[in-house]
């Protein structure tokens, strides 16, 4: 395949890309499981998939990242998604039999519920830790309202709303407060399941979002689609440089646009330090194995793929994702190309 120049050449390469590949029986089911940040998109894209070729059925489970990672180790499913890209340990597990492809983009956001405030909070690092750890426990607390003089904090009690499965979500998430705050390194550390000090845990992001709406006085992480559909209320946090960035599609591509992917794809910004940086943005990676037992499935996967990867990032700000860049498309559809 020639190497595109343009989103528009992208395209059309990976339709005819997918149409040389598709050698499938009369009916295909590709099995897939794993991130629920990156759920409502690869779902969104098994729908459209399956509207332009019926004879493939796209089936994903948002079981969370620790479960999807799982299910693709144990050869369960055809492909997995992840927040987190699988480490050395867990892709020996598949005996290197894994090509790890950014395949969306987001942001993580402070969810809450406050009566009263729906927009405007700003959150300094040391006071979203102080949450976190427990240290601060009602939303009129100094820390919080040093920096929100033109709100009126009420005197209510702070639920903290974390993962109750093992996540990507809260690896990404985790990652960036470890880099932010020692004590929250010490304490709790990273990884897809931690053991968070206070609070109470729902499943997926999904779960999160629905205990933040039930709960006044809860704040929680969930992915920025999951609280823009939902309608949750969310804060702006403070970043490296020192300001206090809003939540939008638009702040996470600013963070996302500083990122030169390395050769395996395994990037991840824990602490950006640009200026107008949103400060917890990350990739999302489908988990697609670069040998598959039969050619029907190999070619179904790989038109699926291809698919997201190119017509498919059109939905991706509708749903709250960041579209990824033509120069990332181009290196992951090259990556795909490989698979057998």
């Amino acid at each position: 395949m020639n190497a595109p120049t343009n989103l528009k050449q992208l395209c059309l390469a990976a339709v005819a890309f997918a149409a040389a590949s598709i050698q499938m029986h009369a009916s295909t089911t590709i099995n897939g499981s794993g991130s629920s940040f990156a759920a409502p998109i690869i779902i969104r894209w098994g729908i459209d998939f399956q509207k332009a070729h019926p004879e493939t059925r796209i089936n994903y489970q948002s079981v969370g990242s620790g479960a999807g990672i799982t299910q693709f180790i144990q050869n369960i499913t055809d492909f997995g998604a992840s927040d987190v890209a699988m480490s050395d340990e867990e892709i020996a597990k598949v005996g290197g039999n894994v090509l790890l492809l950014p395949a969306t983009a987001g942001t993580i956001v402070f969810a809450y519920n406050i009566p009263g405030i729906s927009t405007g909070l700003k959150l300094s690092r040391a006071a979203y830790i102080g949450i976190l750890l427990g240290t601060v426990k009602s939303w009129n607390d100094p820390l919080i309202a040093k920096d929100n003089t033109d709100l009126k904090l009420p005197n209510l009690p702070i639920t903290v709303v974390s993962r109750s499965d093992g996540s990507g979500t809260t690896g990404v998430f985790t990652a960036h407060l470890s880099a932010v705050s020692a004590d929250f390194k010490a304490q709790v550390g990273s990884g897809k399941s931690v053991t968070w000090p206070v609070g109470v845990a729902g499943k997926g992001n999904e779960g999160v979002t629905a205990l933040i709406k039930q709960t006044p006085g809860a704040i929680g992480y969930v992915e920025f689609g999951y609280a823009a559909n939902n309608k949750l209320s969310m804060a702006s946090p403070q970043n490296k440089a020192g300001n206090f960035i809003t939540p939008t599609i638009e702040s996470g591509a600013i963070t996302l646009a500083s990122v030169t992917l390395p050769e395996n794809f395994r990037a991840f910004i824990t602490d950006p330090e640009g200026a107008n940086d949103y400060p917890i943005a990350s990739f999302s990676w489908l988990l697609v194995k670069k040998s598959y037992p039969t050619a029907d499935k190999a070619a179904a996967v790989k038109a699926f793929v291809a698919y997201g990867l190119t017509t498919g990032q059109s939905v991706a700000p509708e749903l709250g994702y960041i579209t990824l860049p033509d120069s990332v498309v181009k290196k992951v559809l090259a990556a795909l190309e490989t698979v057998k």
